[in-house]
């Protein structure tokens, strides 16, 4: 009965463990597969095994950084209403065992990506610092604080590339910059407003950003988000019939402007990608265009 009993703890640490590493939040690391995806006439059985291996490493990683976060504002998370039920927050799981398991994580993953890349190796390192350095100075000063995010997903970009040896165009790199600074700043924006109607936040930058502020670099950004993917379509090594696939891309942005304005959502965009029907078919249909395009015009 007592080892049933050990068993069953050890079984809910480790179920613990894998929530505290947030793994609803690896949705951002899916941009890993666009190199995959965008050399679809180079798709082998390794490169395959080799970017799921690379996303992983890459969601561990992200999880390491939550780790030291959640670990550092366990006193103040424990008080929000929503970061209370945490792992870590809500005194289920010890902080230091969770600390002990991050380090270990951190160590072994950095390891194993050596063996894919060395270069994707320092990528993963430069992230790490870059998010740590985040989560405690960076997201406090305005403006920065979006821009690291952008950042980011600049680096999950590179990272796909690096994992299957392929180069990435300079104007999809900064598509992935602008987009994601689109997704960033609309964040802000739900952050703002529900700040504004009283229901409170953790965030001391919004006390230096407005919504006139944000809706200005939102217009700024989803312009340039557009005009930035369609000259990637014509400029990139692939097919000029990529072009096809950026009424896709302008419908996914306005639909997202949309809910951000009409609906006044935007607060997670992780989970709004995914519970958005309208968004999540078009990027299906998005991709399979992309894949048909790269097979039969490529």
């Amino acid at each position: 009965m007592r080892n049933a009993n050990v068993l069953v703890n050890d079984i809910n640490i480790v179920g613990l463990l894998f929530k505290q590493l947030r793994p609803k939040q690896w949705t951002k690391n899916i941009l890993i597969f666009a190199a995959l995806i965008f050399s679809f006439n180079k798709i082998t059985e390794q490169n395959i095994l080799n970017t799921l291996l690379g996303f992983l490493l890459f969601s561990f990683i992200a999880g390491c950084v939550y780790i030291i976060n959640d670990f550092v504002d366990r006193h103040a998370d424990s008080l929000h209403p929503v970061k209370k039920n945490r792992p870590i927050a809500s005194g289920a799981l010890n902080p230091y065992v969770a600390l002990s398991f991050g380090t270990f994580l951190l160590i072994a993953s950095l390891i194993l990506s050596y063996f894919l890349n060395p270069l994707f190796m320092v990528l993963l390192i430069t992230y790490f610092i870059l998010n740590v350095f985040y989560s405690f100075k960076l997201k406090h000063i305005v403006i920065l604080d979006v821009m690291i995010i952008a950042t980011g997903f600049v680096l999950r970009a590179i990272a796909g590339g690096l994992i299957i040896e392929v180069p990435f165009t300079p104007w999809f790199l900064i598509c992935t910059m602008f987009l994601s600074l689109f997704l960033a700043i609309g964040k802000r924006r739900h952050e703002l407003r529900l700040l504004r109607d009283g229901k409170g936040t953790h965030r001391k930058v919004l006390e230096k950003y407005s919504l006139e502020l944000i809706d200005h670099m939102n217009s700024i950004v989803t312009s340039a988000t557009i005009i930035s993917y369609s000259i990637f379509t014509f400029t990139s090594d692939h097919s000029l019939q990529l072009m096809w696939t950026i009424p896709f891309v302008i419908y996914g942005v306005f639909r997202y402007q949309y809910l951000i304005y009409v609906e006044e959502k935007g607060g997670s965009p992780e989970n709004l990608l995914l519970e958005d029907k309208h968004i999540l078919i078009t990027v299906l249909l998005y991709a399979i265009a992309v894949i048909n395009i790269l097979i039969f015009f490529e």
